[in-house]
């Protein structure tokens, strides 16, 4: 199930909302983590045993870690059994078939195989469980001996499929007690009917025009062509993540809980550093804080920061995907940042601003061509379409088409990815004096695109959610 469904929408999650509103304070997690499990089990029956089984490890290995905070050796041997075996859960499930392949590739002989199904929603629980465990191993957090409360934030359906990614510290209390109020649940409603917006009217009509380009015939592609390609899967994979982002902070809001930002306008920024500073945060604070400070970086010289850069940059990549586009994703993202911290960092702050937003840009749009390529060799038979050989030319009717055809789109989309889509609607909002009036000008923008969105799904029910390919 995805949040962006019918069933979602008009079935189950009024369902939830009113049993969760209507049911004692002491029952609201029975009935969060018994929804989050039905929402799991809905297109994954048989993984959610894995799920459960999940919480029950990391719930013993928890107490066990805890209980032998006294000797560092035995509790840091504890962790590192548990973070193993979640580490080999996450591996085999998600990368079973790309070393199968890869073996395959270089042996003479073939090894037949079965192509296990991707758990969704495997990378994010994994990696809180992870950070549940080390986070009661530095004494920064208590072991959980309430098993309904680690199963809730291991498994809480808003974040389950596609984040944020919440670190165990910073929702800790949240698991004992929660506010609510209808103000906060009308900040959710908005949250979550913006990110509904995102996804079905935005990423959906972007993904479309990018299909298409995509299936077009190898020399039948203009140059022009091809960046429109590559800047409707920009947007598309923005608005799919961030919109689902938005939803799963809304529909927390509208529960009592608070989630992390996740997408800060990325494609604002005016340098690669800044750029990830603003995309997929809770994913970048997590491997800081998990993986690149452990590594030691704070202490060690330049060449030992740039290992650890290509590290966690390549963890990164492999995290996204299983395949060798993905490492090369990381790697090629790894490299700019070291490029930046090292050498030309210093001299692009005293480019212009529009010089530098267009060096970002570029070079973040040459990175999603990795990123959506089944091959490193697909990748560059499409990059040098987009640099001229392999095109049929620098423009052609079809680019002609698609700009004259979708100009509302990219339009709303570019307003969309900055700031000054939200200053416009709070522009019109904050246009009308009356408090009142103000009120129902904002419930008519928010109803009026969540209208829309219904609209949308009704005549395209095609709406899968791009997240769950990787």
């Amino acid at each position: 199930m995805v949040f962006s469904s019918i069933t979602f929408l008009f079935i189950f999650l009024p369902v939830i909302l009113v049993l969760y509103y209507i049911i004692p304070d002491k029952f609201k997690n029975v009935v969060m983590l018994s929804a989050s499990l039905i929402f799991y089990a809905w297109g994954e029956p048989l993984y959610v045993i894995f799920l459960i089984l999940s919480i029950l490890f990391n719930y013993v290995c928890g107490l066990d870690i805890g209980a032998k905070q006294k000797d560092l050796r035995k509790a840091k041997l504890s962790l590192v059994f548990a973070v193993t075996v979640n580490i080999c859960f996450l591996g085999f499930f998600k990368y079973y078939g790309f070393l199968m392949d890869s073996l395959n590739a270089v042996l003479p002989v073939n090894i037949p195989y079965r192509e296990l199904p991707l758990p969704i929603g495997i990378s994010i629980y994994i990696l809180q469980a992870i950070s549940y465990l080390v986070d009661v191993y530095r004494r920064e957090a208590e072991p959980q001996k309430n098993i309904l409360h680690l199963g809730l934030y291991i498994s809480m359906f808003p974040q389950l499929t596609a984040g944020p990614i919440v670190r165990y510290i910073h929702i800790e209390e949240q698991l004992k007690r929660r506010t609510l109020s209808t103000r906060r649940f009308g900040q959710g409603a908005v949250y979550f009917i913006t990110g509904l917006g995102k996804k079905v009217i935005l990423a959906n009509s972007a993904g479309n025009v990018f299909e298409h380009i995509w299936g077009l015939q190898a020399g039948h592609v203009s140059v022009l062509t091809a960046w429109i390609g590559c800047i409707s899967f920009g947007f598309q994979i923005y608005f799919e993540l961030s919109g689902y982002s938005d939803m799963a902070m809304g529909l927390a809001k509208m529960f009592g809980f608070e989630f992390p930002k996740n997408f800060d306008y990325p494609y604002t920024a005016s340098s690669i550093s800044g750029f990830w500073k603003r995309w997929h945060i809770s994913l970048g604070n997590w491997f800081r804080e998990y993986v690149y400070i452990p590594l030691g970086t704070g202490h060690q010289g330049r060449s030992r920061q740039v290992l650890n850069l290509l590290i966690v940059w390549m963890l990164i990549g492999f995290w996204y995907g299983d395949s060798w586009t993905f490492l090369f994703w990381g790697l090629y993202y790894g490299i700019l940042l070291i490029m930046e911290r090292f050498w030309w960092g210093r001299s692009m702050k005293r480019m212009p601003s529009v010089v530098r937003h267009i060096y970002t840009m570029a070079l973040i749009l040459i990175g999603w061509v990795f990123f959506f390529s089944p091959s490193l060799g697909a990748a560059v038979k499409y990059m040098g379409v987009m640099f001229g050989p392999g095109a049929s030319g620098f423009i052609d009717k079809q680019a002609f088409f698609y700009v004259t055809t979708h100009w509302l789109l990219y339009l709303t989309a570019i307003l969309g990815s900055s700031t000054a889509g939200y200053r416009g609607i709070r522009y019109i909002i904050d246009s009308f004096e009356d408090g009142r009036a103000k009120k129902a000008a904002a419930s008519v923008i928010y109803i009026g695109i969540f209208l829309i969105s219904i609209a949308y799904l009704v005549t395209e029910p095609s709406n899968s959610l791009l997240y769950f390919k990787f």
